[in-house]
């Protein structure tokens, strides 16, 4: 514990018009005021305001912190008040003791309300003097220092989790990297003891392995620097536990897969030799693709100034090197202390560099209840962003929400197109999975095209939707081409005519078209029907003309052997199902081609396409072959009457499942005390698998019945 005389000291060593006086009436008062209070440690209460003080000594902040530090329990936790305070220290000090004392009113409320109404009053203080805030960090981090004491490690967790979440972001907001870190390694201490023991062990294994791997890394690049005379100072470290799992985490890797436990600090004096040694080290090392980052030219919020960027360093090793002058140092490491505004009487909200807190202080006055203030202020530190890795290391950004497809296509659009899978962190992942960050994705491609309209919904970037879109927009058109000649040739054959590719190049001109794939698409979007073709090569040909469409579809039923094959055609593009009637392959179907969008397939019996006013010749025959089972899912609509039991939902959704079949959308139409009635869409294969689904229902002692729609 600091004696009177060594704070006193240590106070005037940097500040020599440090208020003497006072610091000694402060360390007296304070001293006297918490008497006998003990802490859980058994030491004197007044060891904690004093070691707090010490604290911000180390930083150098001037005496009125200082004396803010040693009395900021005094009204909390003894008999004294503010008055009193005023009265002995004045307006400023009194000011300064509010801000930090705790209030004993939160008692009885919800721990959330608790932590947020704390909160709030700290920042509240901050608005007019950081001060505050300094004081209430330098107390959380004794507090954190000494918390092995409590024994009720539920509390202690409690305590843990808030510094983690709240107080430790905040130290980096004001750049006090060096506090940010402790209160870290502190809280995960609690936290995740185990898990950080574990990680301490492995990092004692790695010294073991090479003793002087840090040394022999700093003796070449400082080799480097010389032969280049210029002057460096360069400091190497270890990674703290908790920033080590923390890219664990994010990386979702574990500690054998990190390659970056290393990193290293360059210090020069001119600010212009930041930019020459990164040159130096990327002339003389290779660097990681995308880990680059100039925070000189473009300061972090909290005012943080330093060069970034990963090396594959001399021993082969990927370490982390930082690059940046004395000065930046100092920011770096103590933030607003360096900065000692107070000397000049600045306030906090003149100083540009706490563009972060103000932010904050947003937040704050536009929340309207504590819970909704702390989940805002957490929002506040998650970017608009994710960051993943290719396979090699490299990294990939993305806008927050993007799936595998979007990462496929940033890296080329080669790989997006033979996309057919994806592995994200080693682990196959449904294309429709949202990525995370430190994510690594590795593309699985192969020679088959899948890429269909449902690519849409599983994909968020500019650039993956246009090249989906233009590729499609080429499939659709050669798809409409094949059918285009498909529906022709069906013609020629209905009309007892062979079809001949040598003839119909003759009447191109006519239709001021210049080649036959022109011919086949313009039939294949429905813009020219078929029998002007045939009328166009054999005038003398009649055309039968009906506007009963009963009449004309029975007149194509009976024409089975003469249809149109659904073959290599892609839902929502060459051929489209219609919603009226859902047809399913094994259902007998017609269809009719609709002008832009080729094919819209209906079941034979549909009341809906007999209603439709359609020339017969756009109306065909069509057959389902060729159709790989399991390739391809179809909607199917059923009607089921349920009773009304607790859990028959449940079991008609297990039913469904074991039937190998997926509910895509469900709804209840009709409802009383014994029946209810659902309609369901569910996915099938075909009309057998349909068939199994409903045959499985029906033998279910809780269905009445089910009929397809």
């Amino acid at each position: 514990m600091l004696r009177q005389v060594e704070l006193v000291e240590k106070v005037k060593s940097y500040d020599p018009f440090a208020e003497e006086e006072l610091l000694n009436k402060a360390y007296i008062y304070s001293m006297r005021a918490h008497g006998s209070q003990k802490r859980a440690s058994g030491d004197p209460y007044f060891s904690h305001p004093l070691e707090v003080a010490g604290i911000l000594a180390d930083y150098k902040f001037d005496s009125k912190t200082i004396i803010t530090a040693l009395l900021h329990d005094v009204v909390e936790d003894t008999e004294r008040n503010l008055k009193d305070i005023k009265k002995n220290f004045g307006n400023e000090i009194s000011y300064l003791v509010d801000g930090v004392t705790k209030l004993s009113k939160l008692e009885g409320r919800t721990d959330e309300f608790k932590q947020a109404e704390n909160f709030r009053k700290l920042l509240l203080a901050t608005s007019k003097d950081i001060r505050v805030l300094l004081v209430k960090l330098a107390d959380r981090l004794h507090n954190m220092r000494t918390i092995e004491f409590i024994k009720d490690s539920f509390k202690k967790k409690k305590i843990a989790l808030e510094t983690l979440e709240i107080f430790a972001p905040l130290a980096e907001r004001l750049g006090m990297q060096e506090i940010r870190a402790e209160l870290d390694d502190l809280s995960f201490k609690i936290i995740e003891p185990e898990l950080r023991r574990s990680i301490l062990q492995r990092l004692k294994v790695l010294r073991l392995q090479d003793e002087e791997l840090l040394e022999k890394t700093i003796k070449k690049i400082q080799e480097l620097m010389m032969k280049n005379n210029v002057k460096v100072q360069i400091f190497g470290r270890e990674k703290k536990p908790y920033s080590i799992w923390k890219k664990m985490k994010v990386k979702s890797v574990n500690f054998s897969q990190l390659s970056d436990i290393m990193a290293f600090t360059i210090l020069l004096d001119d600010l212009k030799n930041c930019y020459q040694v990164l040159g130096l080290l990327h002339q003389e090392y290779r660097y990681v693709p995308g880990r680059f980052k100039d925070y000189i030219s473009t300061p972090k919020a909290n005012g943080y100034q330093s060069l970034h960027t990963t090396l594959i360093g001399p021993l082969n090793q990927r370490i982390e090197i930082q690059i940046r002058t004395n000065r930046m140092n100092d920011l770096a490491n103590f933030g607003v202390a360096a900065h000692w505004i107070y000397k000049d009487k600045v306030k906090f909200k003149d100083g540009k560099q706490f563009k972060g807190i103000s932010q904050i202080l947003d937040i704050l006055d536009q929340s309207r209840e504590p819970e909704e203030f702390l989940e805002h202020t957490k929002l506040q530190m998650y970017s608009d962003q994710v960051f993943v890795f290719t396979p090699n290391g490299d990294l990939i950004s993305l806008p927050k929400g993007a799936m595998p497809l979007d990462f496929a296509f940033a890296v080329h659009s080669d790989i997006g197109l033979s996309c057919e899978g994806v592995k994200i962190n080693n682990s196959i992942k449904p294309l429709y999975t949202k990525l995370k960050n430190g994510d690594q994705v590795e593309i699985m491609t192969g020679s088959e095209n899948i890429i269909s309209p449902k690519w849409f919904d599983l994909s968020i970037t500019g650039k993956a939707q246009a090249c989906i879109k233009r590729f499609l927009h080429a499939k659709e058109d050669d798809e409409l081409k094949k059918l285009g000649k498909e529906i022709l040739t069906n013609q020629f054959k209905n009309e007892k005519i062979r079809f001949s590719e040598r003839k119909l190049k003759h009447i191109l001109d006519s239709f001021k078209l210049k080649k036959l794939d022109d011919l086949f698409l313009k039939i294949g979007r429905g813009e020219l029907p078929p029998f002007k073709i045939i009328l166009s090569l054999f005038p003398e040909k009649e055309v039968i003309k009906s506007n009963n469409n009963i009449v004309l579809l029975n007149q194509i039923k009976e024409k089975r052997d003469s249809s149109v094959l659904l073959k290599d055609l892609t839902p929502g593009m060459g051929v489209h199902y219609a919603n009226c009637c859902n047809p399913i392959p094994g259902d007998p179907v017609l269809a009719y081609i609709s002008q832009g969008k080729g094919l819209i397939i209906h079941m034979d019996t549909c009341k809906e396409f007999r209603k439709i006013n359609v020339n017969k010749s756009k109306i065909i025959n069509v057959r389902w072959k060729d159709f790989v089972k399991g390739k391809d899912e179809f909607v199917a609509k059923i009607n089921v009457v349920i009773k009304n039991e607790i859990g028959s939902l449940g079991s008609l959704s297990s039913i469904i499942g074991k039937s190998m079949s997926n509910i895509r959308n469900l709804s209840i139409t009709e409802r009383n005390s014994d029946f209810f009635k659902i309609e369901i869409e569910i996915d099938v294969i075909d009309l057998d698998h349909l068939s199994k689904v409903i045959v499985s229902l029906r033998t279910s002692d809780f269905i009445e019945n089910v009929t397809r729609i």
